[in-house]
Parts: C-alpha cells; sequence; structure tokens
C-alpha cells in the first residue's frame, strides 16, 4: 500500500527523474527529509563566530590562500531553466545506441520548437512538457497551455521542483548567501507567472508559511509581499497563525515605509481574493 514514507521517497525519485514515477502522488504530505534545526543552527554559528573572532578558515579565506567551495545546485547552474523536453533527449539517445530509430517523432512536439501562439494552438494536445519545469514560469506559451489545459501532472511536477527550490535558496536561511540577488530574480519570476496564471502556486504558499516567521521584513521585501498578495483564500485560523501574526510582529516594529507595504500588499490579497470569488460565482451561475 502507499504508506506515507514510501510516498516521501517517490517524491524525491519523481523530483530528480519526473519520468521515472508514473503513479499520481498527493500534493501535501508530511515532509520526512527536512532539518528543522538548520535555520536556528546556522544563527547560533553566525553568533559564535562574530564573538570568537575570525577563524583560521575565514583568515585563509581573506587572505587569498583558501579557494571558497561554491554550492552545487542539482538541476541547472541557474534558477530560470530554459526549455527543454525529456523526447529529444532520449531520441538522441536511441539514436546513439542503434542505427534504426524506435521513437516516432510525430507523436509529440518538442517544447524547445514551441516559438508562436499558432503553433501553440495547432499541437495543444500533443505538446510535451520540458523535463526541467523550471523553465514554464518564464514561458508565455507554456504558461497559456497550463491555463487551458488543467493537466494535474504537470502542476504536480511543478509543486515538486518549486518547494525545492525555494527551499534550499531561500536568502534568509543561508547564511552568507551570495546568491541574494538570483534569488530576488527567481521570486520575480514566480510573482510574474502568478500574475499571468491568475493563481498562486500551493508551493509558493507553503513557502511563506514556513519562512515568514524567520523573515527579517528587509531581504527581497518587495518580492515576499509581492508573493503574499496570491495567498489562496482559505481557513481564517490558518491565515491568521501563518501570514498575520508574522507580519504583525515585523509591522508593529517597523518603518512607516515598510508598514504602507504590507497594507498594500494585504489591499491586492483582498482584491484577488474577490476577483477569484466573482469568477467562480459567475461559472456556476452559468453552468
Amino acid at each position: 500500500g502507499m504508506q506515507s514514507h514510501l510516498q516521501a521517497l517517490l517524491s524525491l525519485y519523481k523530483l530528480f527523474c519526473p519520468e521515472l514515477v508514473t503513479i499520481t502522488l498527493p500534493g501535501k504530505m508530511k515532509t520526512y527529509f527536512r532539518n528543522s534545526e538548520g535555520p536556528w543552527k546556522a544563527a547560533i554559528t553566525a553568533v559564535r563566530s562574530r564573538n570568537q573572532g575570525p577563524s583560521p578558515l575565514s583568515q585563509a579565506v581573506v587572505l587569498g590562500t583558501s579557494q571558497p567551495q561554491s554550492r552545487k545546485r542539482k538541476w541547472n547552474a541557474q534558477l530560470v531553466i530554459p526549455a527543454s523536453s525529456k523526447s529529444t533527449n532520449n531520441l538522441e539517445e536511441v539514436r546513439g545506441k542503434s542505427s534504426v530509430c524506435l521513437y516516432n517523432t510525430n507523436k509529440s512536439f518538442p517544447v524547445e520548437q514551441l516559438q508562436t501562439f499558432p503553433q501553440l494552438l495547432q499541437n495543444i494536445h500533443r505538446l510535451e512538457f520540458p523535463s526541467q519545469m523550471g523553465s514554464v514560469l518564464t514561458s508565455p506559451l507554456l504558461l497559456h497551455y497550463m491555463n487551458c489545459v488543467k493537466d494535474e501532472s504537470v502542476y504536480l511536477r511543478l509543486y515538486y521542483w518549486m518547494g525545492q527550490m525555494l527551499q534550499e535558496e531561500c536568502a534568509w536561511c543561508v547564511v552568507d548567501n551570495p546568491n541574494e540577488e538570483e534569488f530576488k530574480s527567481f521570486l520575480e519570476s514566480i510573482y510574474k507567472a502568478e500574475c499571468f496564471l491568475q493563481e498562486g502556486f500551493s508551493a509558493c504558499e507553503e513557502f511563506l508559511y514556513k519562512t515568514l516567521p524567520l523573515w527579517d521584513g528587509f531581504c527581497c521585501r518587495s518580492e515576499i509581499l509581492s508573493l503574499v498578495s496570491w495567498i489562496p483564500l482559505s481557513n481564517f485560523s490558518d491565515i491568521k497563525s501563518y501570514l498575520y501574526d508574522p507580519l504583525a510582529q515585523l509591522f508593529f516594529t517597523s518603518s512607516i515605509y515598510f508598514k504602507c507595504s504590507v497594507l498594500e500588499s494585504l489591499k491586492q490579497l483582498l482584491q484577488n481574493w474577490l476577483n477569484c470569488n466573482v469568477i467562480r460565482v459567475d461559472s456556476e451561475f452559468s453552468s
């Protein structure tokens, strides 16, 4: 049977090799591979190193005698990924192994060949989504596809990828993160995609609920408050504990500019809720 720890393991396989896991996994499940003490340990290490003075390792880095090691990403050297369908890669592998091509390219349309909106209309039923789901965020044509064709597997793949990237690249949960500007650009790409789709991503909602209590209110301020405006309507008790309470602690201790920014974000959140509710009521009335 589908036990919770097996689902968590399969979700990791689906994250790195989505073409190997064909079953549908639940969107929300208990996290088994997360170290919840990571931000606290990092903060304690930073305070300890600041109080005890520079360590020999840090002195070596300053003097140029030690080469700093860069963190290796699991997917790509960039957060914004170009589109590349897995069928093209599979086709090249088959051609390399055998002179006889067993793959019929007429069955699917590679996403890297998608350039215009008429192409999308003509091939919408045989379009193959890219193996790197991050490319969807910056492609208006693929976002059009997500709006028109409600494919659960596409949303699940994007949910797994986005959740992992947000967790690993969060600028205020990683000490001395050199990629803060890149993380800002990544958050802005998510926000633009949400505005295009007129709905928020569940992975982004979970990220905000988990990290807002650790947020200092300064790092990536405009991007975070923009993402807050697309949180979907849910239970008020959950929104109060996960959204309002962390923002209230920052609101009463911050500048007037921050207070106005928070109020503007909550105003936009209310407008998005009203627009979504009107669309839902109109669709129900017409049906």
